[in-house]
């Protein structure tokens, strides 16, 4: 009899275990859970799946990744193939980024790439993104960085190819950067032209940022090319370079009306650290 509570008491616990992966994962998600049943006990009351953690979260990475591209295009900010996004595991080191030259019509989750810090492919039959170097090495540099992405975005772009900085003019900007959006300096011959090039755009940013916080201004702008963004996650790094493209909108239409405008110190300071300070209370 009191082998037979035992196994009830194991049966409810393990009942009770997949209720509360039912409640936490997708329908989805909990599919790939069911088939692999091997649970083991936390306490009495909850189980965890241990031997489909690994899987399940690159699957769910590249599903954030895939969307994160299909959402560059709900934003305008890439036509074509103009653009790419990519989103990194810290636990395991690896990265999961768009596949090369592929449309983003039909773009799914099984196209991605994924890659090690190296850039060798792990997993993925199509080629990484041809700017897979450059988010590497911002990745290796900016480790509080979990979500990259680079487009052609119109005004971005323009800011870039006059080699100039966004500079931070108002409020809207101060909401999301704290510092002027910097562009880099001129790329030299070695870098462009006997160097591996990709590596050396991601070297540029990384050197333009040794005195500037990556956190508190998540967005470069490399000159004569175009932006790159990021930010703790992938839709985090989508959400900065829709905002970077539109205040470089803004900064282009200003400069436009008034050639010489000015910015309160204490506005930035304001509205930088009520969004992002330790005691940010603010969210329109």
């Amino acid at each position: 009899m009191h082998q037979f509570r035992n196994i009830l008491l194991i049966l409810q616990n393990f009942i009770t275990g997949l209720m509360d992966i039912s409640l936490s994962y997708t329908a989805e998600q909990y599919q790939m859970c069911e088939k692999h049943l091997f649970c083991s006990a936390v306490d009495d009351r909850r189980t965890v799946c241990t031997e489909i953690s690994k899987n399940m979260t690159l699957e769910m990475l590249k599903e954030d990744v895939c969307r994160a591209n299909l959402d560059l295009v709900k934003h305008g900010l890439v036509i074509f193939t103009w653009g790419n996004a990519s989103a990194i595991d810290r636990e395991k080191g690896l990265v999961v980024i768009k596949p090369s030259g592929v449309p983003y019509d039909g773009m799914k989750a099984s196209d991605m790439v994924v890659v090690d810090l190296e850039g060798r492919v792990m997993e993925g039959c199509l080629k990484p993104s041809s700017d897979m170097a450059t988010h590497l090495v911002l990745y290796r540099a900016f480790k509080d960085v979990g979500g990259i992405v680079h487009t052609h975005s119109t005004y971005a772009t323009a800011w870039a190819q006059a080699g100039r900085d966004i500079p931070n003019i108002g409020t809207t900007h101060a909401d999301y950067f704290y510092e002027a959006i910097p562009c880099t300096d001129n790329m030299t011959e070695a870098e462009v032209m006997h160097g591996a090039y990709e590596q050396e755009t991601g070297n540029v940013i990384v050197k333009r940022f040794r005195s500037l916080n990556p956190m508190h201004t998540a967005g470069a702008l490399v000159k004569n090319h175009g932006p790159f963004a990021w930010g703790k996650d992938v839709y985090d790094a989508v959400h900065n370079a829709a905002v970077m493209e539109q205040v470089a909108k803004m900064a282009a239409i200003t400069f436009a009306i008034n050639p010489h405008p000015t910015m309160n110190p204490l506005l930035i300071e304001k509205h930088f650290r009520r969004k992002h300070g330790d005691e940010a209370y603010y969210g329109q």
